[in-house]
C-alpha cells in the first residue's frame, strides 16, 4: 500500500467514524470537516479532481454545521 493510499484510507475512515459520532459532541463535526479536507487533498493528489471538489464542498458544509451547533443562540446565516 502506498503512502498516498494509506493517507486516503485514513481520511475516509476518520470521516466515517466522526460522522457516526457527531451527535456526541460538536467537536466530532469539526474533526469530520478536517477529515473531509484530507479527503479532498487525497482526491486532488491522486488525480480524481471531481472527488476533491466534492470533498471541499463538504468541508464548507461541515464547518457551517459545527459553527451552528457550537453556537445555537447565534443562528447567523451570514456564514
Amino acid at each position: 500500500m502506498s503512502e498516498l493510499t494509506a493517507f486516503g484510507l485514513f481520511a475516509v475512515t476518520a470521516m466515517l467514524v466522526c460522522y457516526g459520532l457527531e451527535k456526541r459532541s460538536h467537536w466530532f463535526i469539526l474533526v469530520f470537516a478536517a477529515s473531509c479536507l484530507m479527503g479532498s487533498i487525497y482526491g486532488f493528489l491522486q488525480g480524481a479532481w471531481p472527488f476533491g471538489l466534492v470533498e471541499s464542498a463538504w468541508v464548507l458544509v461541515a464547518v457551517r454545521r459545527w459553527w451552528v451547533t457550537k453556537n445555537p443562540s447565534r443562528l447567523d446565516d451570514s456564514f
